[in-house]
């Protein structure tokens, strides 16, 4: 028997019994409107959101903000894209997309994030290597704050499960804020309720 194997014995022969975690307190009793307090927290975090007015198409969106834009990964049945995105195909093909348009599964007004799974991503790297991200979202689905965001089921039946907040930033020692160092130049998300047709 390796001492490794051994280690690992005593420490399963000492472990202390289980016990159920401890009861952590939602603070949700002056939460304010979740769709106001996300838009905030979301342009504090250096994301924008898009209006998108009746009769105007996501594409067309798009096209009037995103102009220099040439190829559009979208992962949405709400919008065509002109780049398919695989499971399982090789990542750094998404280096060259210049959006990636995708769907979060909820969002948190207290930090202005939005979760991702890997069903949305359809491959994870999507949300990093994008030069710009597009996200829909239900307002329905904005949760309060971080206590209530780990309560949602995304984080035990998900095996990928992330919280974007804003674009990559990153500063110097002098205080100077770059976004779009490490990863996407820009997130918007745009208010753009889920089709019950849609799953």
């Amino acid at each position: 028997m390796s001492s490794r194997d051994i280690i690992l014995a005593q420490v399963r022969v000492n472990q202390p019994p289980a016990s159920d975690l401890p009861k952590v307190a939602l603070f949700d009793a002056d939460l304010p409107s979740p769709w106001p307090q996300f838009q905030a927290s979301l342009r504090r975090m250096g994301g924008q959101v898009l209006d998108c007015p009746d009769g105007v198409h996501l594409n067309a969106l798009l096209a009037q903000h995103f102009p220099e834009a040439k190829i559009i990964a979208s992962v949405v049945p709400e919008l065509v894209g002109n780049f398919r995105v695989l499971q399982g195909e090789d990542p750094h093909r998404l280096a060259e997309v210049d959006i990636a348009v995708v769907r979060a599964r909820f969002a948190v007004a207290e930090t202005g994030s939005v979760c991702f799974t890997e069903q949305e991503l359809v491959i994870n790297a999507l949300a990093y290597l994008a030069q710009h991200l597009v996200v829909l979202l239900d307002v329905d689905e904005i949760v309060g704050n971080l206590h209530h965001a780990y309560q949602r089921p995304e984080f035990r039946s998900a095996r990928y499960a992330v919280l974007h907040s804003g674009p990559s930033a990153t500063a110097d020692i002098e205080g100077t804020l770059v976004h779009g160092a490490q990863g996407v130049r820009s997130l918007s998300v745009i208010a753009y309720q889920r089709s019950h047709d849609i799953v």
